[in-house]
């Protein structure tokens, strides 16, 4: 105990008389005895402090000690109280008047201090809700020597009171209703036989089940209230006597010797600590030890605050004699016998820590602060200020020892600016690794963490860091600095390590390509990943690897955008749509188009129905198609892998001669390359446009623009044909000045039997006679399909070929010819119609005037319809028709033999009347018709567009379908 530092963390806040007031006195001058009164028993809780005294008064005081109000319970003496925490209920012991000689004066009250009963005039006093006698028959009358209620679950209380003979009297229930169980427990003596004194009690609750310790002069016991009956067990032939036993905040039995003071468990005696002198009172508050010790050398007494974990005296002060000890509104209340009341108060953490602080006691502080289950924040300025007073000593290693119990709490910055000097760089490490094992390191401290190893060297712990096998899972550190910081060191294993384990796969990749230029081990990597993983890698990487490993990464490429039967199942559709499309990787062969076109040709050849094949047709086709296998940027895309390849100035002029003989092998070969490749354009232009199908797998205009570029005249032919303009094929044809395949072609395409288009002959001579050259054959051929089809007329085409001056008449002199012979014929053919059509319109005339000026004669006998016997009521038409009434229907006004054939006549007018308003179909009419004015013609002969009235038409129209004549 000597070694044992002492400190004021506790104060005296003021001292008070546990005494009724002056005015209260004053009454009961009368009697002095009454002023002499003693206090035997206090009690604590709700914020009140309960005294007992020995003329039966119990006095209750508020915080300060201020007098609230007393009341009698008992006519003699109280001699035990206690106040319940649960209810404010008050359990008293005293002494009342005794009624016969059998039935013992003491017995046990049980107030409700929530409700008051007014005693008389002037006084109130709470309602007494139970009232038991303690002895019985069965409970023989002894000295009580200690006292204690446990609540249980309300109402439910379990009573506790010790003898003088070793006995404990148990009372448990609602003593209120009086439904209450006793039992008794006997304490014995194994030494002599002789029953003890009870000294002290204890009530222990392991979960539902209450303990209670039991404590004699020479022994303590156990006793278990759950068992029946219950179980008693020694934990020591040791004792103590009174006022020397409490109960710790860990349900722990503490007993004071004169030697020490001891605890106990249920299992038995736990530690002791030697503190010498006679124990008067014993108590726990908060974690501290109190002690009321009387030195018998001098016969004072001093009151001891022990802080038993961090071995230290909080308080300690010279005392009167205490008769009580309280804990109420948070401090300690020490009652003298002279009834004067003693307040000591803990002062606040702030105090105790400046005081420590004023003498660097730093270590005392920081057990002071965790002892006391301070918060962390407060535990971490604790150890901040002591990492600083060891700092300013050069003490760093424990310095940053308390810096490191302060992560989580203290900014990182404040300790590395303090170890950023070279000198103190281990210091920093352990920090730094310290802060990366919690997951609160950020980017900037995992870079100063690698930073020191790589400046040290520590491969060891580089490694260790790293390559730990939770690092990575638990993300201690940020990947991607890790990564960044190990490449600037040239730690790449470490770097693709990191990346590997983290699943960054675009890291792993960087530094095998960029830094380490291992192509195949990164090939071998991307083939190991998933193909989603895979995929987006390539997209990156794609254009170093096809650069320098361009076959092997094409394997991979199509190994992603086909289907492997092993793993993938059947080929369907569906399933295509789901792998990577072709065109996603088309960026990285934008410097290798010879790489693509490979790529490309492959992947058609697996897969027959991608849903990108317009897109792959289309890349082909401008693969094919170009006329250089390259891009403008080709030069640039060699600039460091060939640039030593490069010869110098004065070997180029060296070499001119063999340079010219090799620029000519190489030119032959890439026309040959050239030619190979338009032939695979053309096959890809006709296998991609089925017959059967009406919109070709590429985009026919971009297919066009291409060959137009590129002057792929055969491609460019047969995307005319296929879309059938006809007129930009043999455009073609004359671009080149190709006669024969003009002509040929004119021939294929110009034959309206198969489909063709004859008008074509007509583009041809007008390209003969603006030719300006003598192409006599050519003309003469092209007149005879022009005769033959009657495609244009003699004077149009004496027109056209007039133009060119190297034609002569011999040319046309044969067509002409015959041409005046047939149209000779023809005119022949049409006076003789004319002569006809004129006779026919003659006999008309005068059977239409016949019919309007003379009377119509019928001698029919027999009905048109039925062939009988014609009789009256008779039809008769002028169409000279007659009919019975009865073979006619109703209101019928038309002949019904004529007039098909009228209705026929009219309903073609009808149309006609009708077409001659869609000018769009005449004039498509007139274009499309081999003579145009004979469609005009034919519109004016059928009076459809003839401004003639058609008033006499009318009036024929009516004589000859309604005239009817009934006989």
């Amino acid at each position: 105990m000597y070694q044992w530092r002492k400190f004021e963390f506790f104060e005296e806040k003021y001292a008070a008389k546990c005494a009724i007031p002056d005015d209260e006195e004053e009454k009961e001058n009368e009697n002095d005895d009454k002023n002499k009164t003693t206090i035997e028993c206090c009690s604590s809780g709700r914020g009140k402090v309960v005294t007992g005294f020995d003329d039966g008064t119990v006095s209750f005081f508020d915080r300060g000690f201020k007098f609230n109000y007393a009341f009698h319970p008992h006519s003699s003496s109280v001699l035990f109280l206690q106040q319940l925490k649960q209810r404010n209920f008050l359990v008293t012991i005293g002494e009342d008047e005794q009624l016969t000689p059998q039935q013992s004066a003491l017995c046990l009250k049980v107030f409700d201090l929530d409700k008051m009963q007014a005693e008389s005039s002037s006084t109130t006093s709470p309602d007494c809700v139970g009232i038991l006698r303690i002895f019985t028959n069965q409970f023989p009358e002894a000295k009580i020597t200690s006292f204690l209620v446990l609540e249980e679950v309300p109402p439910i209380v379990l009573i506790a009171i010790g003898l003088d003979n070793g006995s404990i009297y148990c009372i448990k229930g609602d003593i209120a209703r009086e439904r209450i169980n006793r039992f008794k427990l006997q304490v014995e003596n194994h030494s002599d036989k002789t029953l003890s004194s009870i000294t002290g009690l204890g009530f222990r609750v392991d979960g539902r089940s209450p303990q209670l310790f039991a404590v004699t002069p020479s022994s303590v016991s156990l006793f278990s209230l759950h068992d029946e009956p219950p179980r008693r067990q020694t934990l020591d032939q040791i004792g103590c006597g009174l006022n020397s036993v409490a109960m710790s905040d860990r349900s722990e039995l503490i007993i004071g010797r004169p030697e020490a003071v001891y605890f106990y468990e249920v299992d038995g005696r736990g530690p002791c600590w030697a503190f010498e002198g006679e124990k008067k009172l014993i108590g726990w508050f908060r974690g501290y030890l109190l002690c009321v010790i009387a030195d018998q050398r001098t016969g004072k007494h001093t009151f001891n605050i022990y802080d038993l974990k961090n071995r230290l005296i909080a308080h300690s002060a010279l005392v009167k004699d205490v008769s009580h000890m309280l804990y109420e509104w948070g401090n300690i209340i020490l009652v003298m016998t002279d009834k004067s009341a003693l307040c000591i108060g803990e002062k606040d953490m702030e105090s105790k820590l400046d005081m420590l602080f004023k003498k660097n006691l730093y270590t005392v502080a920081i057990n002071l602060v965790q002892t006391q289950q301070a918060d962390a924040a407060a535990t971490a300025e604790v150890l901040r200020k002591y990492g600083d007073h060891l700092y300013s000593k050069q003490d760093y290693d424990e310095a940053m020892a308390q810096y490191i119990q302060t992560i989580g709490h203290l900014e990182p910055s404040y300790v590395i600016q303090k170890f950023l000097d070279a000198q103190r760089i281990y210091n920093l490490t352990n920090y730094l690794e310290k802060l990366h094992e919690k997951g609160l390191a950020s980017k900037d401290h995992t870079t100063l963490l690698l930073n020191c190893y790589t400046k040290l060297k520590d491969v060891e712990k580089l490694n260790l860091f790293i390559k730990s096998d939770d690092s990575i899972g638990e993300l201690k550190f940020d990947v991607e600095t890790a990564i960044r910081v190990c490449r600037a060191a040239n730690y790449h294993e470490h770097a693709m390590y990191v990346a590997k384990k983290a699943g960054r796969h675009e890291w792993y990749l960087k530094i095998l390509l960029e830094d380490l230029g291992s192509y195949e081990e990164a090939l071998e990597y991307i083939s190991s990943l998933e193909s989603s993983q895979a995929g987006m890698t390539i997209k990156e990487y794609g254009k170093i690897l096809i650069e320098h490993k361009p076959v092997e990464t094409i394997e991979i490429l199509i190994r992603l955008c086909t289907e492997d039967g092993d793993r993938r199942g059947d080929s369907n559709g569906v399933y295509v749509s789901m792998l990577p499309s072709p065109v996603d990787f088309l960026s990285i062969f934008i410097h290798h188009p010879q790489s693509l076109m490979d790529f490309l040709e492959k992947y058609t050849n697996n897969v027959k129905d991608s849903p990108a094949q317009v897109e792959i047709h289309n890349t082909l086709l401008e693969l094919y198609i170009a006329n250089e296998l390259n891009f403008p940027s080709m030069s640039q895309a060699n600039e460091y892998g060939d640039y030593l390849n490069v010869p110098s100035a004065k070997t180029m002029i060296l070499s001119s001669q063999s340079n010219g003989t090799t620029a000519d092998h190489e030119g032959s070969q890439e026309e040959k390359g050239r030619l190979e490749r338009r032939e695979k354009g053309l096959r890809l232009l006709k296998s991609a446009w089925p017959p059967e199908t009406e919109h070709p797998l590429y985009d026919v205009d971009l297919a066009i623009i291409l060959c137009e570029m590129n002057a792929f005249k055969d491609g460019l032919l047969y995307l005319y044909e296929k879309l059938k303009l006809y007129k930009e094929v043999i455009a073609c044809y004359m671009q080149k000045h190709d006669h024969k395949g003009l002509i040929a072609c004119c021939k294929r395409l110009g034959d309206s039997g198969k489909g063709g288009d004859p008008t074509l002959w007509a583009d041809v001579l007008k390209y003969f006679g603006e030719l300006g050259e003598d192409c006599s054959k050519e003309v003469k051929e092209v007149l005879t399909y022009i005769e033959r089809d009657d495609i244009l007329p003699p004077i149009i085409v004496l027109q056209t070929l007039s133009r060119n001056p190297c034609l002569t008449l011999s040319v046309i002199k044969d067509y002409i010819a015959r041409k005046l012979e047939q149209e000779s014929k023809m005119i022949e053919e049409d006076r003789q119609a004319i002569d006809k059509y004129q006779e026919d319109t003659l006999s008309m005339r005068k059977e239409i005037q016949d019919l309007r000026t003379n009377a119509r004669i019928f001698q029919l006998s027999k009905c048109t319809a039925c062939t009988f016997t014609l009789d009256l009521p008779a039809v008769h038409f002028m169409c000279m028709h007659s009919f019975h009434l009865r073979c006619l229907g109703d209101n019928e006004k038309e002949c019904p033999e004529c007039a098909p054939e009228y209705r026929s006549v009219i309903e073609m007018k009808r149309n006609l009347e009708q077409n001659s308003k869609d000018q769009d179909r005449f004039f498509q009419q007139v274009k499309n018709s081999k003579d145009g004015f004979s469609v005009i013609a034919e519109y004016f002969g059928k009076g459809i567009i003839s401004k003639t009235s058609n008033g006499s038409a009318s009036g024929l129209r009516s004589g000859n379908a309604s005239s009817s004549s009934v006989i």
